[in-house]
């Protein structure tokens, strides 16, 4: 079944090059286009389009059909093109002639438009919710390791004293900022495109800001040429917000394998969360940041393919936009698994002692040298050529008795500062 269905056969290449997998995509948009469609014969209803009695069908069998996908027994089949054609069959198997009215007033545009707002505000909320859990995390390992000592790097080059408790801070506070990406993305999305049509509006006397009620958005898209066109436009914006998470996180990853290599040897993590070699009977590879970090990237990239699909399109409908849903909806229920895997890992570090008197951290402190002299008098271009000139001849001592108090410092990481930034 098609909803464009005029009695007219097309070839069967052409069918399967246009439907593509929209089926297997079209599973997790269906609850939230079931959601449109209630809201949307409540909306016939009350312009007076269908009856009372109708509604009342329609909403039990919209509910059965509901039941169905939250257990998971509900299939697309091959006989349909996507989930829309597939709810609207089964209400007209089990309703009779009020099934085939749920499309009035509707086109398959604004149906694909407006399930993708609600399945991307739904899982915009959710990357939120886990990415608060990861950020919680953080802070309890930040608060826990404060005052372990680990060697701060520029260039990886050994260049100042961090500590465990900057470190994993730092990254809790950056995940800050990427939540103000995923309320603007939220924003974005929290308008209702339904009533929008095949991008035109439409004839009937729609009521939109009663769909609008019904489905919770925060606001209504008014302009329905605009509303077509937030078709990719919405697409762009949220991988933009994804990839800025996911830069934080492969960033992290990365230090995370770095720091698990006996070059470094600060971290490690139980055996169970480590894989081995076929060869190699010492190895514990860091697979699960490995793969963090590349799949974090491949979601980087997703924002480059969504501008290069969408960015020459004139206004109005292009079938171009079925090509955005595949990767943007693979990519939310991959971060959603990358955010759960981080926090389950990242709890189970193993953080060791770093011994700073090692030879090779012995200019870890030239820094806080350099202001103890200026403290006590010399300017800082003196002080700096005298700590210089120990090290060429070798004769430098390294104070390590130096505290930083400054706010955002070692000494004072303000954790409590940093929980309460995050977005309410």
């Amino acid at each position: 079944m098609k909803l464009w269905d005029k009695g007219i056969s097309i070839d069967k290449k052409i069918e399967q090059f246009t439907v593509g997998n929209d089926r297997e995509i079209d599973i997790h948009i269906a609850k939230y286009d079931v959601i449109a469609s209630k809201a949307h014969a409540k909306m016939l209803q009350k312009i007076g389009i269908i009856s009372v009695e109708e509604l009342v069908d329609l909403l039990r069998g919209l509910k059965t059909l509901e039941s169905q996908i939250q257990e998971g027994t509900f299939v697309i089949n091959e006989q349909f093109e996507d989930v829309h054609s597939k709810i609207e069959f089964e209400l007209t198997k089990s309703l009779g002639e009020v099934g085939k009215k749920i499309h009035t007033a509707r086109s398959r545009n604004d149906q694909v438009l407006v399930a993708c707002h609600l399945y991307y505000k739904d899982n915009l909320s959710l990357i939120k919710t886990k990415t608060k859990t990861l950020f919680d995390t953080l802070l309890k390992l930040s608060e826990k390791y404060k005052d372990k000592v680990l060697p701060g790097y520029t260039h990886l080059q050994v260049a100042m004293p961090s500590s465990f408790g900057l470190w994993l801070s730092a990254y809790a506070e950056l995940m800050i900022d990427d939540v103000y990406m995923l309320n603007a993305a939220i924003k974005t999305v929290d308008q209702n495109p339904l009533g929008s049509a095949a991008g035109y509006g439409s004839s009937f006397p729609i009521d939109r800001e009663l769909t609008t009620k019904e489905m919770d958005f925060a606001s209504l898209k008014y302009n329905v040429v605009a509303a077509q066109m937030g078709r990719g436009k919405n697409e762009r914006t949220i991988a933009a917000a994804l990839g800025g998470l996911c830069n934080t996180l492969s960033r992290f990853a990365m230090d995370v394998c770095l720091y698990m290599s006996q070059n470094f040897g600060f971290i490690s993590f139980p055996d169970e969360l480590t894989t081995g070699s076929s060869i190699m009977p010492h190895k514990k590879n860091p697979d699960v940041f490995e793969l963090i970090r590349g799949k974090c990237n491949k979601i980087q990239a997703l924002q480059s393919e969504m501008i290069l699909i969408t960015n020459n399109l004139p206004s109005g409908y292009h079938r171009d936009f079925q090509l955005l849903k595949e990767n943007m909806i693979a990519a939310f229920e991959e971060l959603k698994d990358i955010l759960d895997i981080f926090n389950f890992s990242i709890q189970q570090i193993i953080v060791k002692d770093v011994d700073i008197h090692d030879d090779k951290y012995k200019y870890l402190f030239t820094v806080d040298n350099i202001n103890t002299l200026v403290v006590e008098g010399q300017s800082f271009r003196e002080a700096y050529q005298k700590i210089g000139g120990q090290v060429q001849d070798g004769t430098y001592i390294p104070d390590t008795s130096k505290k930083h108090t400054h706010v955002g410092s070692i000494h004072n990481l303000c954790l409590d500062k940093i929980k309460e930034k995050f977005p309410k």
